[in-house]
Protein backbone atom coordinates (compact mmCIF):
# COMPACT_ATOMS: atom_id res chain seq x y z
CA UNK A 1 0.00 0.00 0.00
CA UNK A 2 1.21 3.30 -0.93
CA UNK A 3 2.85 5.35 1.71
CA UNK A 4 0.29 8.56 1.36
CA UNK A 5 2.25 11.11 3.52
CA UNK A 6 6.03 10.94 2.12
CA UNK A 7 4.77 10.52 -1.61
CA UNK A 8 5.30 13.01 -4.09
CA UNK A 9 2.26 15.85 -5.03
CA UNK A 10 2.45 14.61 -8.36
CA UNK A 11 1.30 10.87 -7.40
CA UNK A 12 -0.82 12.26 -5.02
CA UNK A 13 -3.09 14.50 -7.68
CA UNK A 14 -2.92 10.99 -9.71
CA UNK A 15 -4.61 9.46 -7.00
CA UNK A 16 -6.83 12.70 -6.25
CA UNK A 17 -5.64 12.68 -2.74
CA UNK A 18 -3.69 15.65 -3.14
CA UNK A 19 -5.75 17.83 -0.59
CA UNK A 20 -6.84 15.51 2.16
CA UNK A 21 -3.58 13.82 2.47
CA UNK A 22 -2.35 17.60 2.84
CA UNK A 23 -4.97 18.72 5.15
CA UNK A 24 -4.59 15.81 7.36
CA UNK A 25 -0.83 16.25 7.35
CA UNK A 26 -1.21 19.68 8.33
CA UNK A 27 -2.76 19.01 11.34
CA UNK A 28 0.17 18.73 14.51
CA UNK A 29 0.97 22.96 13.15
CA UNK A 30 -2.52 23.98 12.90
CA UNK A 31 -2.75 22.93 16.65
CA UNK A 32 -0.54 25.13 17.62
CA UNK A 33 -1.75 27.81 15.68
CA UNK A 34 -5.32 27.48 16.56
CA UNK A 35 -3.72 27.82 20.96
CA UNK A 36 -1.68 31.20 19.20
CA UNK A 37 -5.54 32.06 18.00
CA UNK A 38 -7.14 31.72 21.24
CA UNK A 39 -4.48 33.38 23.31
CA UNK A 40 -4.54 36.41 21.05
CA UNK A 41 -8.48 36.41 21.44
CA UNK A 42 -8.47 35.05 25.09
CA UNK A 43 -9.18 38.49 26.88
CA UNK A 44 -11.72 39.52 24.06
CA UNK A 45 -13.74 36.46 24.51
CA UNK A 46 -13.93 36.21 28.60
CA UNK A 47 -14.97 39.80 28.41
CA UNK A 48 -17.46 38.87 26.05
CA UNK A 49 -18.68 35.93 28.16
CA UNK A 50 -18.46 38.21 31.69
CA UNK A 51 -20.42 41.28 30.00
CA UNK A 52 -23.81 38.51 29.27
CA UNK A 53 -22.75 36.93 32.91
CA UNK A 54 -23.27 40.11 34.11
CA UNK A 55 -26.22 41.48 32.28
CA UNK A 56 -28.44 38.23 33.32
CA UNK A 57 -27.17 39.37 37.17
CA UNK A 58 -28.52 42.18 37.03
CA UNK A 59 -32.19 41.01 36.11
CA UNK A 60 -31.58 38.64 38.89
CA UNK A 61 -30.75 35.61 36.64
CA UNK A 62 -28.16 33.43 38.72
CA UNK A 63 -28.46 29.94 36.65
CA UNK A 64 -25.46 28.85 35.02
CA UNK A 65 -25.46 29.59 31.40
CA UNK A 66 -26.34 26.87 29.03
CA UNK A 67 -23.89 26.64 26.13
CA UNK A 68 -25.31 24.61 23.47
CA UNK A 69 -22.79 23.20 20.91
CA UNK A 70 -24.36 23.60 17.45
CA UNK A 71 -23.50 22.20 13.83
CA UNK A 72 -24.28 19.68 11.33
CA UNK A 73 -22.45 16.17 11.15
CA UNK A 74 -18.55 16.52 11.59
CA UNK A 75 -19.66 19.72 12.82
CA UNK A 76 -21.94 18.50 15.12
CA UNK A 77 -19.69 15.76 16.76
CA UNK A 78 -17.44 18.72 17.78
CA UNK A 79 -19.39 18.89 20.54
CA UNK A 80 -20.40 15.49 20.91
CA UNK A 81 -16.60 14.83 21.50
CA UNK A 82 -15.72 18.18 23.88
CA UNK A 83 -19.25 18.50 25.95
CA UNK A 84 -18.45 15.75 28.44
CA UNK A 85 -14.77 16.87 28.97
CA UNK A 86 -16.24 20.07 30.13
CA UNK A 87 -19.23 19.13 31.98
CA UNK A 88 -16.53 17.21 34.05
CA UNK A 89 -14.23 19.81 34.73
CA UNK A 90 -15.66 23.40 33.86
CA UNK A 91 -16.99 26.07 35.61
CA UNK A 92 -20.05 24.40 36.88
CA UNK A 93 -21.33 27.30 38.93
CA UNK A 94 -20.91 29.30 35.66
CA UNK A 95 -21.82 27.10 32.87
CA UNK A 96 -23.82 23.56 31.32
CA UNK A 97 -22.65 21.96 28.43
CA UNK A 98 -25.12 20.48 25.64
CA UNK A 99 -24.22 19.20 22.11
CA UNK A 100 -27.10 19.66 19.86
CA UNK A 101 -27.31 19.49 16.28
CA UNK A 102 -28.01 22.31 13.99
CA UNK A 103 -30.01 19.91 12.30
CA UNK A 104 -32.49 19.50 15.56
CA UNK A 105 -32.55 22.94 16.31
CA UNK A 106 -34.03 24.08 12.61
CA UNK A 107 -36.61 21.04 12.45
CA UNK A 108 -38.08 20.97 16.39
CA UNK A 109 -36.36 24.13 18.00
CA UNK A 110 -39.01 23.75 21.04
CA UNK A 111 -37.59 20.36 21.56
CA UNK A 112 -34.18 21.18 22.26
CA UNK A 113 -34.37 24.91 23.23
CA UNK A 114 -35.62 26.33 26.39
CA UNK A 115 -37.27 30.07 26.23
CA UNK A 116 -36.96 30.97 29.23
CA UNK A 117 -33.30 29.77 29.78
CA UNK A 118 -30.17 31.86 29.54
CA UNK A 119 -28.06 30.41 26.46
CA UNK A 120 -24.87 30.86 24.64
CA UNK A 121 -25.50 29.14 20.72
CA UNK A 122 -21.35 27.88 20.07
CA UNK A 123 -21.60 27.08 16.37
CA UNK A 124 -19.00 25.03 14.53
CA UNK A 125 -19.02 25.47 10.69
CA UNK A 126 -16.28 25.13 8.53
CA UNK A 127 -17.05 27.41 5.81
CA UNK A 128 -20.12 28.52 7.74
CA UNK A 129 -22.82 28.43 4.46
CA UNK A 130 -24.57 25.66 5.21
CA UNK A 131 -28.49 26.82 5.41
CA UNK A 132 -29.05 24.96 8.87
CA UNK A 133 -26.01 26.91 10.35
CA UNK A 134 -27.51 30.38 9.65
CA UNK A 135 -31.46 29.00 10.37
CA UNK A 136 -30.30 27.39 13.95
CA UNK A 137 -28.66 31.13 14.93
CA UNK A 138 -31.99 32.79 13.67
CA UNK A 139 -34.40 30.40 15.14
CA UNK A 140 -32.43 30.46 18.74
CA UNK A 141 -32.33 34.07 18.42
CA UNK A 142 -36.54 34.50 17.79
CA UNK A 143 -36.89 31.36 20.49
CA UNK A 144 -34.55 32.37 23.46
CA UNK A 145 -35.27 35.07 25.86
CA UNK A 146 -31.42 35.75 26.98
CA UNK A 147 -28.72 34.34 23.81
CA UNK A 148 -25.85 35.58 22.54
CA UNK A 149 -23.20 33.74 19.94
CA UNK A 150 -20.22 32.62 19.67
CA UNK A 151 -19.02 31.33 15.89
CA UNK A 152 -16.31 29.22 15.49
CA UNK A 153 -15.64 28.93 11.82
CA UNK A 154 -12.78 29.03 9.34
CA UNK A 155 -14.40 30.91 6.65
CA UNK A 156 -13.62 34.64 7.03
CA UNK A 157 -15.94 35.37 4.27
CA UNK A 158 -18.72 32.59 5.02
CA UNK A 159 -22.24 33.49 5.60
CA UNK A 160 -21.87 32.63 9.35
CA UNK A 161 -18.76 34.98 9.91
CA UNK A 162 -20.80 38.02 8.20
CA UNK A 163 -24.03 37.60 9.70
CA UNK A 164 -21.33 37.57 13.15
CA UNK A 165 -20.18 40.88 11.98
CA UNK A 166 -23.10 42.69 12.37
CA UNK A 167 -24.50 41.13 15.18
CA UNK A 168 -24.06 42.49 18.53
CA UNK A 169 -24.92 39.76 20.22
CA UNK A 170 -22.18 37.81 18.68
CA UNK A 171 -18.65 36.95 18.59
CA UNK A 172 -16.69 35.34 16.20
CA UNK A 173 -13.58 33.46 15.78
CA UNK A 174 -11.65 32.44 12.58
CA UNK A 175 -9.18 29.34 12.09
CA UNK A 176 -8.50 30.46 8.17
CA UNK A 177 -5.69 27.73 7.81
CA UNK A 178 -8.35 25.25 9.02
CA UNK A 179 -10.57 25.86 5.98
CA UNK A 180 -10.44 22.45 4.40
CA UNK A 181 -10.75 22.42 0.66
CA UNK A 182 -11.37 18.94 0.07
CA UNK A 183 -14.67 17.11 0.88
CA UNK A 184 -14.30 15.79 4.03
CA UNK A 185 -13.40 17.65 7.32
CA UNK A 186 -10.19 16.92 9.00
CA UNK A 187 -8.37 19.92 10.10
CA UNK A 188 -11.40 22.15 10.36
CA UNK A 189 -12.75 19.61 13.46
CA UNK A 190 -10.01 18.88 15.20
CA UNK A 191 -8.50 22.74 15.27
CA UNK A 192 -12.33 23.58 16.05
CA UNK A 193 -12.87 21.05 18.54
CA UNK A 194 -9.45 22.16 20.43
CA UNK A 195 -10.15 26.39 20.50
CA UNK A 196 -13.78 25.51 22.04
CA UNK A 197 -12.18 23.60 24.46
CA UNK A 198 -9.13 25.70 25.29
CA UNK A 199 -12.21 28.84 25.68
CA UNK A 200 -14.12 26.63 28.64
CA UNK A 201 -11.48 24.62 30.09
CA UNK A 202 -10.61 26.26 33.19
CA UNK A 203 -6.97 24.79 33.90
CA UNK A 204 -3.87 26.92 33.42
CA UNK A 205 -2.79 28.37 30.53
CA UNK A 206 0.43 26.55 31.10
CA UNK A 207 -1.20 23.17 31.12
CA UNK A 208 -2.99 23.95 27.96
CA UNK A 209 -0.12 24.96 25.88
CA UNK A 210 1.67 21.77 27.29
CA UNK A 211 -1.22 19.45 26.34
CA UNK A 212 -1.28 20.90 22.71
CA UNK A 213 2.29 20.87 21.89
CA UNK A 214 1.87 16.71 23.15
CA UNK A 215 -0.77 16.53 21.24
CA UNK A 216 0.96 17.75 18.31
CA UNK A 217 4.31 15.79 18.65
CA UNK A 218 1.74 12.89 19.37
CA UNK A 219 0.34 13.55 16.23
CA UNK A 220 3.20 14.11 13.99
CA UNK A 221 4.20 10.18 15.62
CA UNK A 222 0.54 8.79 13.80
CA UNK A 223 1.95 10.85 10.73
CA UNK A 224 5.19 8.68 11.22
CA UNK A 225 3.50 5.37 11.61
CA UNK A 226 1.93 4.89 8.32
CA UNK A 227 2.75 1.70 8.09
CA UNK A 228 1.46 0.22 10.63
CA UNK A 229 -1.63 1.40 9.72
CA UNK A 230 -1.48 0.18 6.20
CA UNK A 231 -1.09 -3.35 7.81
CA UNK A 232 -4.56 -3.38 9.58
CA UNK A 233 -5.89 -2.66 5.94
CA UNK A 234 -4.23 -5.54 3.95
CA UNK A 235 -6.92 -8.10 4.71
CA UNK A 236 -10.20 -8.62 3.24
CA UNK A 237 -12.59 -6.28 5.02
CA UNK A 238 -16.26 -4.77 4.29
CA UNK A 239 -17.06 -3.45 7.59
CA UNK A 240 -15.43 -1.06 10.10
CA UNK A 241 -16.65 0.14 13.33
CA UNK A 242 -15.42 2.65 16.04
CA UNK A 243 -15.76 2.32 19.86
CA UNK A 244 -14.87 4.85 22.71
CA UNK A 245 -16.40 6.32 25.97
CA UNK A 246 -17.02 9.55 27.40
CA UNK A 247 -15.20 11.99 25.19
CA UNK A 248 -14.71 9.27 22.27
CA UNK A 249 -18.07 7.84 21.83
CA UNK A 250 -18.48 11.48 20.02
CA UNK A 251 -14.85 11.05 18.34
CA UNK A 252 -15.91 7.19 17.30
CA UNK A 253 -18.99 8.96 15.40
CA UNK A 254 -16.66 10.95 13.46
CA UNK A 255 -14.16 8.10 12.86
CA UNK A 256 -16.77 5.99 11.19
CA UNK A 257 -18.46 8.84 8.91
CA UNK A 258 -14.44 9.87 7.59
CA UNK A 259 -14.58 6.20 6.77
CA UNK A 260 -18.20 6.22 4.90
CA UNK A 261 -17.44 9.68 3.63
CA UNK A 262 -13.83 9.00 1.63
CA UNK A 263 -15.39 5.40 0.50
CA UNK A 264 -18.49 7.23 -0.61
CA UNK A 265 -20.50 3.62 0.93
CA UNK A 266 -18.28 1.31 -0.22
CA UNK A 267 -17.32 -0.15 3.36
CA UNK A 268 -20.07 -0.13 5.66
CA UNK A 269 -19.52 1.38 8.99
CA UNK A 270 -21.05 1.52 12.87
CA UNK A 271 -19.95 3.35 16.00
CA UNK A 272 -21.30 3.47 19.50
CA UNK A 273 -19.77 3.64 22.78
CA UNK A 274 -17.94 0.71 24.10
CA UNK A 275 -20.67 -0.34 27.03
CA UNK A 276 -23.47 0.63 24.44
CA UNK A 277 -22.20 -1.97 21.68
CA UNK A 278 -23.35 -5.52 23.07
CA UNK A 279 -27.13 -4.20 23.00
CA UNK A 280 -27.21 -5.13 19.95
CA UNK A 281 -24.89 -3.22 17.62
CA UNK A 282 -21.99 -5.81 18.15
CA UNK A 283 -24.33 -8.20 16.09
CA UNK A 284 -22.63 -5.96 12.97
CA UNK A 285 -19.44 -7.27 13.28
CA UNK A 286 -18.62 -10.35 11.35
CA UNK A 287 -15.09 -12.13 10.06
CA UNK A 288 -14.94 -8.67 7.13
CA UNK A 289 -15.26 -6.47 10.44
CA UNK A 290 -12.27 -4.05 11.39
CA UNK A 291 -12.91 -3.03 15.16
CA UNK A 292 -11.23 0.35 16.25
CA UNK A 293 -12.09 1.07 20.01
CA UNK A 294 -10.56 4.19 21.27
CA UNK A 295 -9.17 3.95 25.14
CA UNK A 296 -9.57 6.31 27.03
CA UNK A 297 -6.98 7.61 29.86
CA UNK A 298 -9.48 8.26 32.82
CA UNK A 299 -8.31 4.88 34.99
CA UNK A 300 -12.30 4.05 35.73
CA UNK A 301 -13.89 4.28 32.39
CA UNK A 302 -10.80 2.92 30.60
CA UNK A 303 -11.59 -0.56 31.80
CA UNK A 304 -14.91 -0.77 29.96
CA UNK A 305 -12.56 0.28 26.82
CA UNK A 306 -10.67 -2.96 27.42
CA UNK A 307 -13.33 -4.65 28.42
CA UNK A 308 -15.30 -4.74 24.72
CA UNK A 309 -11.94 -5.34 23.02
CA UNK A 310 -10.81 -8.43 25.16
CA UNK A 311 -14.51 -9.76 24.51
CA UNK A 312 -14.64 -8.89 20.66
CA UNK A 313 -11.15 -10.44 20.45
CA UNK A 314 -11.58 -13.48 22.65
CA UNK A 315 -14.95 -14.09 20.88
CA UNK A 316 -12.67 -14.29 17.56
CA UNK A 317 -15.42 -12.82 15.44
CA UNK A 318 -13.98 -10.04 14.05
CA UNK A 319 -11.33 -9.68 10.77
CA UNK A 320 -8.80 -6.93 13.46
CA UNK A 321 -9.42 -5.46 16.73
CA UNK A 322 -7.75 -2.55 17.09
CA UNK A 323 -7.11 -0.44 20.04
CA UNK A 324 -5.98 3.08 20.03
CA UNK A 325 -4.11 4.12 23.09
CA UNK A 326 -1.52 6.34 25.34
CA UNK A 327 0.87 3.96 27.47
CA UNK A 328 -0.13 5.49 31.03
CA UNK A 329 2.92 3.74 32.31
CA UNK A 330 1.46 0.21 33.48
CA UNK A 331 1.09 -2.39 31.20
CA UNK A 332 -2.19 -4.16 32.90
CA UNK A 333 -3.84 -0.98 31.75
CA UNK A 334 -2.82 -1.80 27.91
CA UNK A 335 -4.36 -3.56 25.80
CA UNK A 336 -2.17 -6.43 24.71
CA UNK A 337 -3.22 -7.55 21.08
CA UNK A 338 -3.06 -5.22 18.09
CA UNK A 339 -2.53 -1.45 18.80
CA UNK A 340 -1.78 1.68 18.03
CA UNK A 341 -0.18 2.60 21.26
CA UNK A 342 1.62 5.94 21.76
CA UNK A 343 4.65 5.91 23.92
CA UNK A 344 6.39 7.74 26.37
CA UNK A 345 4.34 11.04 26.56
CA UNK A 346 2.88 12.65 29.09
CA UNK A 347 -0.53 11.72 30.06
CA UNK A 348 -3.40 13.67 28.29
CA UNK A 349 -6.99 14.38 29.24
CA UNK A 350 -9.78 12.52 26.94
CA UNK A 351 -10.37 15.51 25.33
CA UNK A 352 -6.41 16.94 24.03
CA UNK A 353 -6.32 12.38 23.45
CA UNK A 354 -8.80 13.02 20.86
CA UNK A 355 -6.70 14.87 18.47
CA UNK A 356 -4.07 12.76 17.58
CA UNK A 357 -6.32 9.68 18.13
CA UNK A 358 -8.54 11.23 15.37
CA UNK A 359 -5.68 12.01 13.23
CA UNK A 360 -5.09 8.29 13.23
CA UNK A 361 -8.89 7.45 11.93
CA UNK A 362 -8.38 10.32 9.56
CA UNK A 363 -5.13 8.00 7.78
CA UNK A 364 -7.19 4.87 7.99
CA UNK A 365 -10.43 6.74 6.20
CA UNK A 366 -7.88 8.22 3.30
CA UNK A 367 -6.05 5.01 2.79
CA UNK A 368 -8.78 2.77 2.85
CA UNK A 369 -10.37 5.06 0.28
CA UNK A 370 -7.35 4.57 -2.09
CA UNK A 371 -7.52 0.94 -1.31
CA UNK A 372 -11.10 0.56 -2.90
CA UNK A 373 -10.17 2.94 -5.58
CA UNK A 374 -11.98 5.93 -4.89
CA UNK A 375 -10.80 9.49 -4.95
CA UNK A 376 -10.94 11.37 -1.72
CA UNK A 377 -10.72 14.69 -2.49
CA UNK A 378 -13.58 14.18 -4.29
CA UNK A 379 -15.18 11.37 -3.28
CA UNK A 380 -19.08 11.17 -4.37
CA UNK A 381 -19.11 10.66 -8.19
CA UNK A 382 -22.52 11.36 -8.40
CA UNK A 383 -22.31 14.79 -7.24
CA UNK A 384 -25.21 13.53 -4.59
CA UNK A 385 -23.19 14.55 -1.75
CA UNK A 386 -21.41 18.03 -1.51
CA UNK A 387 -18.68 20.01 0.10
CA UNK A 388 -21.52 22.37 1.16
CA UNK A 389 -24.81 20.94 2.16
CA UNK A 390 -27.33 21.69 -1.13
CA UNK A 391 -31.19 21.42 -1.24
CA UNK A 392 -32.13 22.42 2.47
CA UNK A 393 -35.10 24.08 2.32
CA UNK A 394 -35.64 25.98 5.58
CA UNK A 395 -39.12 26.67 6.93
CA UNK A 396 -40.49 30.08 8.11
CA UNK A 397 -40.85 29.62 12.15
CA UNK A 398 -41.85 32.07 14.36
CA UNK A 399 -41.58 31.84 18.15
CA UNK A 400 -45.14 30.99 19.71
Amino acid sequence: MISLFSETPEKLQELGAHITTKEIQQQPELWQETLAIYEEHKQEVEEFLAKFKEELEAKGENRPIRVVFTGAGTSDYVGDTIAPYLNRVGERDAFTFSPIATTDIVSAPFNYLNPGEPCLLVSFARSGNSPESLAAVEIAGKLVKDIRFLHITCAPDGELAKAGATDPRAYTLLIPKANDKGFAMTGSFSCMALLATLIFDPTSSAEKTLFVETAASMGQVALDQEEKIAKWLSGNFKRVTFLGSGCFSGLAQEAQLKILELAHGLIATSWDSSMGYRHGPKSFVDDKTLVFVFVSNDVYTRHYDLDILNEIDSDNIALETVAIQQNVGSDEKLFSGTAFTFEDFLPLPDVYLALPFILVAQAIALKNSIKVENTPDTPSPTGTVNRVVKGVTIHPFEAQ
